[in-house]
């Protein structure tokens, strides 16, 4: 199992660009062998401590191996909207681990 906690920064004004391209990708996880455990949309009151821009969301996903991540990522209709990801984010850091027990 491999975990993705992703940081997602959006252009002001495209939210709603992003939100269409959400929900494309996101039932294409379940395709892949993957689940969005956790998506959170954090505002400024909910950060205790922060050293980098609150995101607009974060994504906790699992896959069951990198391979279906892989597949994933390379998904033929996800990819044909791509170009909606590419104009609504500014930037994303993605981190991928492990389970700790």
């Amino acid at each position: 199992m491999i975990y993705i906690t992703q940081l997602v920064y959006i252009v002001e004004g495209k939210e709603e660009i992003f939100h269409q391209f959400e929900k494309i990708a996101i039932p294409t996880i379940l395709k892949y062998n993957g689940r969005l455990t956790l998506r959170i949309r954090p505002d400024k009151k909910s950060v205790i401590e922060n050293n980098i821009e609150v995101p607009y969301e974060i994504h906790l996903v699992e896959f069951n191996t990198q391979k279906d991540f892989d597949e994933f990522k390379n998904d033929g209709e996800r990819r044909k909207f791509l170009h909606m990801k590419k104009e609504s984010i500014k930037s994303s850091i993605l981190i991928q681990g492990v389970k700790l027990n």
